[in-house]
C-alpha cells in the first residue's frame, strides 16, 4: 500500500476517533441535562449513511474533517418554542457543562492514551532524560559560531535549569528564527552564548543537527550492527560488530554525529580506526553520494550502528495515570506556549500543521508497527484539539462558553443580530485559518519543497 493512501486512512481514523470522543463529550452532558439532540455527526456536509434511533440521527457526512451535534434550538437564527427540552430553555450553567464536554472528553481520552502507554511496553533511549551533553559540533555552523564544543554540558536553555536533550529539542522547535540564550559548562569553566536557531525550509524536518550539533547518545563507541552490501563500509571491509574509535581522529558517539561529519567531510575519503576482537585496525572509507527526497545531496558509507542504550517502562496503573497526568500538563502548557509564541510573532505559524501534515505524521508512525507511538500521537493530538476548542472564538466551544458567561454577568442574553454578525465574522476567521493550514501543508510536501529548491 502507498505512502498516501496509508496516511490517508490512518489520519481519517485517527481524527474520526479524536472527533467522536469529542462529540460524545457534548451529545452525553446534553442527554444528561435532558436537551433533545437531533443530530449527531462525524463530518459536516451531506449525509452518507447512518442511522435514527429514538430523536436523534446518528450519521456519517461527507466532509471527514470534523464533526458536530446538532441540538434542539441551538442555532441563533432557530426560532425557539418554549419547549423545555429546547437547548437555549435550559439555563446558562448546564450550557456551559455541555460546551465544557467536548474538550474535557478529549482531555480525559488523552489521559488514557498516555496511561495505556505507561502500562504497555515503553522503550526509552537513556540519553533523552541524560544531562544535554554535546557530541560534535559541525565547523562554521550555528553552534561552533556561537564557541559551543564538543564536550560542552548545557547548563540552562531558553531559561530552562539543567535540561534534558528532549527539552532542549523542543525548546529549539519553540525558537525557530530567534536566539536562544544557554549557559554551557566548558570542563568546569561556565560561559553564556547567544545560539541564533535557523528553520529549516520545512519546520517540521527540523533536527538539532540543523545547529551543527548532536547529542552524546551513548558512552561507549558506535558499534556496527548491519552492513548494506556493496556500499563504502562493506567494500571497504568493516564487518558487524566493529567499534568505531574514531573517524578522522573525531570520536562520535551517535548515529546522528556520523551522518553530521559525513555531511561536512563531503566525497573525501575518511580514515575509520575500529576496535575489532580487541584489535584496533584503521580502514579507509570513500563515501557515496546520492539525493535524498528534498533533492539534497547526502553522503552515506552505509551501515546501521547497535542503537544506543535504552530502558523500558512498565508502570502500574496508580504510577502510569500519575505520569500521564504530569506529562499531559506539561504538554498542555508546551501547547499554549506555542499559540503565545505564534500570536505574538516569537514563533511563525508555518511550524503548526493542518490536516495534510497530520496524515504525513501518522503515516510514519504506522509504518512502525508499534502501538505506543501511534498513542501518544492521538493522546496529543486530542490535547491539541481540546485546547484549540476551548480558545473564545465564536462557533468554537470557547466562543460559546464566553458568550454564555457575558450574558451571565449581564443578566440578559445577549442581541441575536449582534451574535449573529460575529458569528458571520468568524466563519470567514476559521475559514482562512482553514485554508492557511492547507496550504502551509502542501507548501512542505516533498515535492513541493523540491520545486522551490
Amino acid at each position: 500500500m502507498s505512502f498516501v493512501l496509508v496516511s490517508l486512512i490512518s489520519m481519517l481514523v485517527v481524527l474520526g476517533i479524536l472527533v467522536l470522543v469529542h462529540e460524545f463529550g457534548h451529545f452525553a452532558v446534553a442527554k444528561l441535562c435532558g436537551v433533545r439532540v437531533e443530530t449527531f455527526s462525524i463530518g459536516f456536509g451531506k449525509r452518507l449513511f447512518g442511522f435514527r434511533r429514538g430523536e436523534t440521527d446518528y450519521r456519517v457526512s461527507l466532509l471527514p474533517l470534523g464533526g458536530y451535534v446538532k441540538m434542539s434550538g441551538e442555532l441563533p437564527t432557530e426560532a425557539t418554542t418554549g419547549d423545555p427540552r429546547e437547548y437555549a430553555s435550559h439555563p446558562r450553567w448546564q450550557r456551559v457543562l455541555i460546551a465544557s464536554a467536548g474538550p474535557a472528553a478529549n482531555f480525559l481520552l488523552a489521559f488514557v492514551l498516555m496511561t495505556l502507554v505507561y502500562m504497555g511496553r515503553n522503550e526509552v533511549p537513556d540519553y533523552l532524560s541524560r544531562p544535554a551533553v554535546v557530541d560534535y559540533v559541525l565547523p562554521g555552523s550555528p553552534a561552533a559560531r556561537a564557541g559551543i564544543a564538543s564536550g560542552d554540558r548545557i547548563v540552562r536553555f531558553d531559561g530552562l535549569f539543567k535540561p534534558t536533550w528532549e527539552q532542549v529539542f523542543v525548546h529549539s522547535v519553540l525558537n525557530l528564527n530567534h536566539s536562544v540564550v544557554l549557559l554551557v559548562d566548558k570542563h568546569g569553566q561556565q560561559k553564556e552564548v547567544s545560539l541564533p536557531v535557523r528553520a529549516p525550509r520545512d519546520p517540521d524536518d527540523f533536527s538539532l543537527g540543523d545547529l551543527g550539533l548532536t547529542p552524546v547518545e551513548q558512552r561507549r563507541p558506535l558499534k556496527i550492527a548491519v552492513l548494506e552490501p556493496g556500499m563504502p563500509a562493506a567494500e571497504a571491509g568493516l564487518k558487524a560488530g566493529d567499534a568505531i574509535l574514531s573517524v578522522n581522529g573525531v570520536e562520535l558517539h551517535s548515529l546522528t554525529s556520523m551522518i553530521l561529519y559525513l555531511q561536512q567531510n563531503g566525497p573525501k575519503p575518511v580514515q575509520i580506526k575500529i576496535l575489532r576482537n580487541g584489535t584496533p585496525q584503521t580502514v579507509v572509507v570513500r563515501p557515496e553520494s546520492s539525493v535524498d527526497a528534498n533533492g539534497k545531496t547526502v553522503y552515506k558509507i552505509g551501515f546501521a550502528p547497535e542503537p544506543p542504550s535504552s530502558h523500558i517502562e512498565r508502570l502500574s496503573l496508580a504510577q502510569a495515570f500519575s505520569r500521564s497526568v504530569h506529562d499531559n500538563v506539561k504538554g498542555s502548557t508546551l501547547i499554549l506556549d506555542v499559540l503565545h509564541r505564534v500570536a505574538t510573532g516569537r514563533m511563525s505559524p508555518r511550524t503548526m500543521s493542518g490536516p495534510i501534515g497530520i496524515a504525513r505524521q501518522t503515516g510514519h508512525i504506522v509504518a512502525l508497527k508499534s502501538w505506543a507511538p501511534l498513542l501518544s500521537e492521538m493522546s496529543l493530538i486530542s490535547l491539541n484539539l481540546g485546547i484549540l476548542n476551548l480558545l473564545p472564538i465564536p462557533l468554537l466551544d470557547g466562543g460559546v462558553i464566553l458568550f454564555l458567561l457575558i450574558e451571565s454577568i449581564l443578566r440578559h442574553d445577549l442581541n441575536e443580530k449582534f451574535k449573529e454578525r460575529v458569528y458571520q465574522a468568524a466563519v470567514v476567521f476559521i475559514v482562512l485559518v482553514m485554508a492557511f493550514g492547507l496550504f502551509n501543508d502542501i507548501s512542505k510536501l516533498p515535492a513541493i519543497v523540491r520545486l522551490k529548491l
